[in-house]
């Protein structure tokens, strides 16, 4: 990886990559987690992809991307701990793949430039049938969650766990803030944004990260700042909920279970706590599933899920609206044996090769590149995929016990069906 700081608070990061045709580019503008623009930062980039100045419109978009041997732009927006992301990501094909004498990267940034920087305005605001068209877009999105039980499940767990931690907001915020979004505010947070964001680009792709920082530099040359630092990661501490439940008509009940430590990705202990979750629940061969599902038919599903940044892991199943307890019970006795390091040698290396698999992946192409890098950079895991790999061949079973023993039950969240 190359940085480059392009201006205060703009940094560009390459990853030097010719085996891919298709290129890829990141702009993401960083703001901590916050619930009055949480909507607003979802809603932003969508607004800026329905035209720009020099093409006013989706059909004019269309063709300029169509002539650069078929880009592609769309909007990015992350949560990644106590960070919300909002930008955009483009693909193009490699300049090396394109026919001789075509240069493609160029003027596909500058296009890109034109879509954050010269937006359609009216009165000094966004366009007004852009902004309602895509609040109701976002809002349908947002409403849209509910019909995936267990994403739905598993997003009320981490609302209840983290009632009052901005871990517990949605990446693309609420619909009640989202109805009270006007082309003014808009645009007014719009300019905040540009101002005073952290800006980090990630490109993958063969060209020279000096020239791509000579492209990318007269975009970025004109724009007014006064860029905020952002405030460091935070661990999760808020105390234990307890229990909540919820009806509605499902035909199936969602187990959720949510777990805390104080291992996060900017801790030694990381890997082994990344092992702990694969032999947990995290992968076909798990704990959780070979004995739960598999031996005992208790749930038609189940798996756990660790949340790096902030040190929290979810489990998640699918059960009768009768097998809670049974289900809660089965999963606290497992998370027993693993602190007791009650399993086997097979298992601990079977847990390792389904993350290992996982980490050899990243590499298959440059969105998997990038989407890694912003999190681990942003989550503050120094490891390239590399060295991750190596840190979690050199785990030992007493870790994954001690990584074990670190997790203590703080919130479950049950979805019943209506009786």
């Amino acid at each position: 990886m190359k940085t480059i700081e392009l201006f205060d608070g703009i940094v560009l990061r390459c990853f030097p990559e010719n085996k891919f045709k298709q290129s890829c580019l990141s702009i993401q503008l960083l703001r901590p987690m916050c619930r009055e623009e949480a909507s607003l930062n979802a809603l932003i980039p969508a607004v800026l992809l329905r035209g720009t100045q020099q093409a006013p419109d989706l059909q004019a978009i269309t063709s300029r991307l169509d002539d650069l041997y078929g880009a592609a732009v769309g909007a990015l927006v992350r949560r990644v701990g106590d960070y919300q992301t909002t930008g955009l990501y483009c693909s193009f094909i490699d300049d090396q793949f394109a026919f001789s004498g075509d240069r493609v990267m160029e003027p596909m940034l500058e296009f890109l430039g034109q879509l954050l920087f010269c937006p359609v305005l009216e009165n000094g605001a966004f366009r007004e049938d852009y902004v309602q068209t895509e609040k109701r877009n976002l809002i349908l999105t947002i409403e849209a969650q509910r019909n995936d039980k267990r994403a739905y499940a598993n997003e009320r767990l981490i609302q209840k766990m983290c009632a009052k931690d901005n871990f517990g907001l949605s990446r693309l915020g609420q619909t009640k803030l989202v109805e009270k979004i006007t082309p003014q505010t808009a645009y007014a947070h719009y300019r905040k944004i540009l101002s005073e964001s952290p800006i980090q680009l990630i490109y993958v792709g063969s060209t020279a990260p000096e020239q791509v920082a000579d492209m990318l530099r007269p975009l970025f040359a004109g724009l007014s700042r006064n860029y905020v630092n952002l405030p460091p990661q935070t661990a999760f501490t808020d105390p234990p909920t307890g229990g909540h439940s919820e009806t509605l008509e499902v035909t199936q009940g969602k187990l959720c279970m949510g777990f805390v430590t104080p291992i996060t990705l900017r801790d030694r202990g990381f890997a082994a706590m990344q092992v702990l979750n694969m032999l947990f629940g995290g992968s076909m061969t798990s704990k959780l599933f070979m004995q739960i599902r598999e031996a005992q038919s208790l749930c038609y599903d189940i798996g756990s899920g660790y949340h790096g940044s902030k040190g929290v892991l979810t489990v998640s199943s699918g059960i009768d609206f009768d097998k809670e307890e049974s289900v809660t019970n089965q999963v606290l006795s497992i998370l027993d044996d693993c602190r007791n390091q009650s399993f086997t040698d097979e298992e601990l290396k079977a847990s390792k090769q389904a993350l290992m698999t996982q980490l050899q992946a990243i590499h298959d192409s440059p969105s998997s590149i990038e989407n890694y890098y912003t999190s681990a950079l942003l989550s503050g895991l120094d490891k390239t995929p590399r060295e991750y790999m190596q840190a979690v061949e050199a785990v030992t079973a007493e870790q994954v016990a001690q990584a074990a023993s670190t997790l203590q039950l703080h919130t479950v969240y049950f979805l019943r069906g209506v009786r």
